[in-house]
């Protein structure tokens, strides 16, 4: 056997693989900023910003898709799967927020697991706007948003199947329910403050007009 071929052999394809994966981890990484950057935007409501955002993440998830075009044991490796949770977290907060239609996974093109815990983490970013719509006293709104929490709830515990095909879905849903159970009380403190307040008015003015 001729060791050097054989070794020049395999170093070449090797070569070739880590090329492509430090391209692929780079792509990634710009994915994950770009999401939290969007992520923000929203919160700030900015949308336009937040849809260019978006926008760019969605270019880097076709790059990498066409760098490890002949290369599927990269494609599938946890940090993409990662930037793809981190960008469907940030397409569900934002349709969500701004009550636009669901984003789908095969039209993000990305992994189903990586859709479902993103989809997940969107639960945390909900809390967050709700909290800011609890203070301006838009209840109403936070009611509708913590329909959609619970949706995403019973989705994500309708997958009862072994981690290593979900994707750790299991905690996700776990911290999905606890974040979803805050908010509930929450939102219900406010609601019946808000109830209060109004039945004192109320009150306060029968008790002006009888003087």
């Amino acid at each position: 056997m001729e060791w050097e071929a054989l070794a020049a052999k395999i170093k070449a394809d090797f070569e070739v693989k880590n090329q492509v994966r430090e391209e692929a981890l780079k792509a990634c990484r710009q994915i994950v900023r770009i999401a939290s950057y969007a992520i923000r935007s929203i919160h700030r409501d900015e949308r336009e910003r937040a849809q260019e955002l978006l926008k760019e993440a969605e270019e880097y998830l076709h790059d990498i898709k066409n760098i490890t075009r002949d290369h599927p044991e990269i494609y599938s490796a946890g940090f993409l799967l990662d930037a793809q949770k981190e960008y469907t977290e940030a397409k569900a907060t934002f349709s969500l927020i701004y009550g636009e239609e669901f984003p789908d996974p095969d039209s993000l093109g990305v992994e189903y697991s990586a859709f479902l815990n993103g989809v997940g983490e969107a639960v945390g970013e909900l809390r967050r706007h709700i909290l800011d719509i609890i203070r301006e006293d838009k209840l109403e709104r936070g009611d509708e948003l913590l329909r959609s929490m619970d949706d995403i709830y019973y989705l994500l515990v309708s997958f009862d199947y072994p981690e290593a095909i979900t994707g750790g879905l299991r905690r996700t849903t776990d911290g999905a329910r606890a974040i979803m159970e805050r908010t509930r009380g929450d939102l219900t403190t406010a609601i019946r403050q808000n109830k209060l307040k109004k039945a004192i008015s109320l009150l306060e003015e029968k008790l002006v007009g009888s003087d």
